[in-house]
C-alpha cells in the first residue's frame, strides 16, 4: 500500500473561512515521527528582547523571551527588532540553516495550498515563498520546585508580506484573532481556533494580517505531550512552526550585517555554532571563528 506521507488530510476534512484554512489532520503519523526525531537534534536558545551591548529603549527593561526558540531559513533575532517593512528592512534577517528534507516536503504542500487560497497580488506577492520559519517551544519554566506556565504569546502582527503557515505539534493551543492589544481583553476576539496536534493553519489577506492582531491565549495540558528539547529548566508540551516570507534581498549572511548588529547577536551566534556546522561556518566567514 502506498504511503500517504506527508499528509493525512483525507482523515479530517479541512475547514475554511475567507482568508483562513485549518486542517486538523494535516500530518501523517510518519511525518510527525520524522519531525520529532529531527527536533531532537536541535539546541534551541533563549533570547533577550533587547540588545545587551546597546542602551535599552527609553522606558524599557531587559527581559528574556517567554520561550526558547530556533529559526530556519533566516533568523530574526529579537534584539534586532524583527522584520518590519517598509522601514525595518536592514540588519533584520540573518541567513540560517535550510529546512531539513522532512520539513521541506511539508512546506511545498503548504505553499501549494496558500497559492490556491490567495489570488490577488495584494495578498500574494509575486515572489512569495516560505523561506523563514520560527520554531517556538511552549511549556513551563522550572524554578526550583516551582513550575511556571509561560505557554502563551501576546497580541501581535506578522509583518512579513503574504500568507502565513502554522504547523503544530503536541498539546492543543487556543489561537485567537483580536482587534485590541489590551492584555486580557476578551471582547476583542473576532475569530478563534484550537490548534491540534498535527494540524495546519494558514492565514492571510487584510482581515487577518493587517486589521487584526493574533495571539496564543493558552496551551492545554490534558493530552500529556512532552518533548525533550535539551533546554535545562524548561518542560515543553507544544512546538509550533510558523512559516513566513521575507524577500530574498533582505536576507543577509552574518558577515554582511553592520558592525553594530553583529555585536548585538555575536553571543547568540557563538552559542548556536557550538552545535551547528552552519553557524560555525558563518562565524568563520566573518573572521570570528
Amino acid at each position: 500500500m502506498a504511503s500517504r506521507w506527508p499528509l493525512r488530510s483525507l482523515r479530517t476534512k479541512p475547514s475554511r473561512v475567507q482568508g483562513l484554512h485549518y486542517d486538523a489532520g494535516f500530518l501523517s503519523d510518519e511525518a510527525r515521527a520524522q519531525l520529532v526525531e529531527w527536533l531532537g537534534t536541535l539546541r534551541p536558545i533563549w533570547e533577550n528582547r533587547f540588545s545587551d551591548v546597546r542602551p535599552l529603549p527609553e522606558g524599557e527593561e531587559q527581559r528574556r523571551l517567554l520561550r526558547p526558540v530556533y529559526w530556519l531559513g533566516n533568523w530574526q533575532f529579537a534584539c534586532l527588532d524583527y522584520y518590519r517593512p517598509p522601514h525595518g528592512l536592514l540588519d533584520r534577517c540573518v541567513q540560517a540553516e535550510p529546512f531539513p528534507p522532512a520539513l521541506a516536503k511539508l512546506v511545498a504542500v503548504i505553499e501549494q495550498r496558500a497559492r490556491g487560497m490567495f489570488r490577488e497580488k495584494a495578498d500574494m506577492p509575486e515572489q512569495w515563498h516560505l523561506n523563514t520559519c520560527l520554531v517556538n517551544f511552549y511549556g513551563d519554566t522550572l524554578e526550583g520546585e516551582k513550575r511556571v506556565d509561560v505557554a502563551r504569546v501576546g497580541e501581535h502582527k506578522d509583518f512579513e508580506p503574504g500568507p502565513v503557515g502554522s504547523l503544530s505539534l503536541g498539546e492543543r493551543a487556543l489561537f485567537q484573532f483580536v482587534t485590541s492589544r489590551r492584555p486580557g481583553e476578551r471582547d476583542g476576539v473576532v475569530q478563534q481556533q484550537w490548534l491540534d496536534d498535527g494540524s495546519l493553519q494558514i492565514f492571510g489577506g487584510d482581515q487577518w494580517k493587517k486589521r487584526t492582531f493574533h495571539r496564543v491565549q493558552r496551551v492545554d495540558t490534558k493530552a500529556g505531550h512532552r518533548f525533550d528539547i535539551h533546554v535545562p529548566e524548561f518542560e515543553t508540551r507544544r512546538i509550533n512552526f510558523t512559516f513566513r516570507y521575507v524577500p530574498d534581498e533582505h536576507v543577509v549572511p552574518y558577515a554582511k550585517l553592520s558592525a553594530a548588529a553583529r555585536a548585538d547577536v555575536q553571543g547568540y551566534m557563538r552559542e548556536l555554532a557550538r552545535h551547528s556546522v552552519f553557524f560555525a561556518s558563518a562565524l568563520a566567514a566573518a573572521g570570528e571563528a
